[in-house]
């Protein structure tokens, strides 16, 4: 009887237990594609949809481009026809771009696509900019032959460390599309030397330049790229790619889902994968196998051995990728237990160490919590007192 007295009385105490996630959604994700980096220049389209084709993409025009100068794809924001009238039967040529197959996929998963135009910004938490990466669920860079300020590496990496997915796509080394002196290779590696973390995906793009048809596919069944939502992949293929050299002592969750030739070492990574933060990313060296031989009509682009060709698993292995970047697990549940008549006990899973405990006492104003909480199990526990006053508690990532 005491016993269930004082449970009343401590529910009365603390009225409000939160549980704050700030996950992102496994479904309804929305995916940004990138275009303020020349991803249009020479042959290339690395686009979702563009209904003109006006720009003129160099080193001269500052190589993001210069509207109406040029004959290059200039994405608009949303693809047309709306997103919203995309159903199962649609095809692929519904928008015109050599990315459109993949962004028709994704629509068709229930995910959200739109492009970040030639003139747009990069940002991470800047509210003036509607198209702030704080507003998507995965960034996608094709072939990026621009080279990324400080404040753009910034944004990128903070990005992924919150939460967020990040597809990465090189090329093949001395590709450079639009003269300025840096190819994706050196773009990408660039990258990942920044502000926030140097090397934080432990990985690092060769330059080289192979061709391979790879069926040299990781065997374990947990392997979210080769055994996903879209299919088992046997294979991949390269036209003129550059491999990738990969490093567990820069970040330990980097994993190779296929590689070049022979026994899968460091050096010949095809497809990687991992984790940094609370986020994931994805990275291949060669834009080839995305292109779905559709787009601006002034460029050479190839079905053959591309996304959509059904005798490759490239389009699997691409959509196993994107997938899995937006998939997450349900929030971490915050519990709350009395074990004496005076005390109280929050336990959460040690499983969930992205979040931290936060405590208020009106609502309005948070702390985190980071003396007294102990390891019991496979949780951490927080004991406390009751003291007659209303506590709240939530988990934030």
């Amino acid at each position: 009887m005491f016993r269930d007295e004082t449970a009343h009385r401590f529910l009365k105490l603390f009225a409000v237990l939160f549980v704050l996630g700030c996950c992102l959604r496994a479904a309804g994700a929305g995916f940004l594609f990138d275009a303020t980096k020349a991803e249009m220049a020479g042959s290339a389209d690395w686009v979702i949809d563009a209904d003109v084709h006006n720009l003129n993409i160099s080193a001269a025009s500052d190589g993001s481009g210069t509207a109406g100068a040029g004959n290059e794809s200039n994405p608009q924001r949303y693809p047309t026809p709306d997103q919203s009238t995309v159903t199962a039967s649609t095809p692929e040529t519904y928008w015109e771009g050599a990315l459109s197959a993949w962004a028709i996929d994704l629509v068709k998963h229930g995910h959200h696509v739109e492009t970040l135009p030639y003139n747009g910004r990069i940002t991470w938490r800047d509210s003036s900019n509607a198209q702030d990466l704080t507003n998507y669920n995965a960034f996608v860079m094709v072939e990026p032959n621009i080279l990324f300020t400080s404040t753009e590496k910034a944004a990128i990496i903070n990005f992924i460390k919150n939460g967020g997915g990040l597809f990465i796509v090189s090329d093949h080394g001395a590709s450079d599309r639009n003269n300025d002196g840096a190819d994706s290779v050196q773009v990408l590696n660039d990258l990942m030397t920044n502000t926030v973390q140097n090397q934080p995906f432990g990985v690092h793009y060769n330059g080289d330049n192979i061709s391979p048809n790879t069926s040299n596919a990781d065997t374990n069944a947990s392997d979210p790229i080769i055994h996903g939502a879209a299919g088992v992949v046997t294979n991949f293929y390269y036209n003129n790619g550059s491999s990738i050299t990969v490093n567990t002592g820069q970040n330990a969750s980097v994993s190779i889902a296929m590689w070049n030739t022979g026994t899968r070492v460091t050096n010949t990574a095809i497809i990687v994968y991992g984790t940094y933060g609370a986020g994931k990313f994805v990275t291949t060296g060669d834009s080839s196998p995305f292109d779905d031989g559709t787009g601006d009509p002034n460029d050479s682009l190839y079905y053959a051995q591309g996304y959509a060709d059904p005798s490759t698993s490239n389009g699997k292995a691409i959509l196993n990728a994107s997938l899995w970047l937006v998939q997450t697990s349900a929030p971490p549940v915050l519990k709350i237990t009395i074990p004496t008549a005076t005390t109280f006990q929050v336990a959460w899973p040690q499983a969930a160490s992205s979040y931290s405990l936060q405590a208020s006492t009106n609502l309005s104003a948070w702390t985190t919590v980071s003396n007294g909480i102990q390891t019991v199990g496979t949780n951490y526990v927080l004991s406390n007192s009751v003291n007659g006053q209303k506590q709240f508690f939530r988990l934030k990532q």
